[in-house]
């Protein structure tokens, strides 16, 4: 079953993943203490929750799961296309560097990163033993952000890309993804002819796969080992926050990713 349920923790992890050397989670909004409207496990810390409680959020799941909180690697995400390589974990104290893609060798990281809506790419070469995440909304996914975690990760570690396995997960849907002119001017600018297989137009709206974008580009960069969760984070509101959905008031679920095997 895609989804594991752990001391009041829910959580989704990719079926293809099951024999690679990594623990990862997709992590539910469920399990957390953030009172409405981010109830309740909340990991954002600027969208209006309470800071100890987004604290709690962050503490309580790492001791779940068995991993030390000093552990984890974050940044800063800004819907761009910078890509981390992390060499060591990220100093509780210090500030966090502007990225939208983490990657790292060192099983003593773990990676972790904040959604609502936007893709989670997450992506394994157990080759080299190299893990990454990949923070995908519609600009990112526009300027081919997958692409450059890809390269970057051929850059870092010498990865073969044709040996990474990805993981597209909880994201919103292209059903419930109407959006302007102006992003489909920018995927034709970044994907040309091939732009107009993201889109369809339904009650003169475009709505945007960025599933298929997401998944394209990976294939664009040699990946060939893609499983797409299909899970809406819009329309499964019980399990993940959505932006779209609860108009911008809710959280961010979080994703967490390890060298180490559990």
């Amino acid at each position: 079953m895609p989804f594991i349920e752990k001391d009041g923790l829910r959580y989704f992890q990719f079926e293809s993943f099951e024999t690679l050397p990594i623990f990862h989670a997709v992590l539910t909004r469920q399990g957390g203490v953030s009172k409405p409207p981010f109830d309740s496990l909340n990991f954002g810390g600027t969208v209006g929750d309470d800071p100890a409680a987004v604290l709690k959020n962050h503490q309580k799941t790492y001791q779940i799961l068995d991993f030390d909180y000093k552990s984890r690697f974050d940044v800063w995400q800004v819907h761009g296309t910078d890509i981390v390589c992390a060499n060591s974990p990220r100093g509780l104290d210090s500030d966090h560097q502007k990225a939208d893609g983490i990657l790292t060798n060192n099983p003593d990281i773990t990676l972790f990163m904040r959604f609502a809506d936007c893709v989670p790419i997450l992506l394994v070469d157990p080759v080299k033993n190299v893990i990454g995440i990949v923070h995908g909304g519609w600009q990112g996914t526009s300027l081919k952000v997958a692409q450059k975690a890809v390269e970057k990760m051929q850059n870092c570690y010498g990865t073969n890309p044709s040996d990474i396995h990805a993981g597209i997960g909880p994201s919103i849907c292209q059903s419930c993804y109407p959006v302007g002119r102006e992003v489909y001017d920018s995927f034709v600018a970044s994907f040309g002819d091939q732009a107009d297989m993201f889109f369809k137009t339904a009650k003169d709206q475009l709505l945007l796969d960025l599933w298929k974008a997401n998944r394209i580009t990976l294939k664009s960069a040699g990946v060939t080992k893609i499983e797409v969760s299909g899970i809406c984070t819009a329309c499964h509101l019980d399990d993940w926050f959505s932006h779209r959905a609860e108009n911008g008031n809710t959280g961010r679920f979080g994703v967490l990713m390890s060298l180490t095997g559990h």
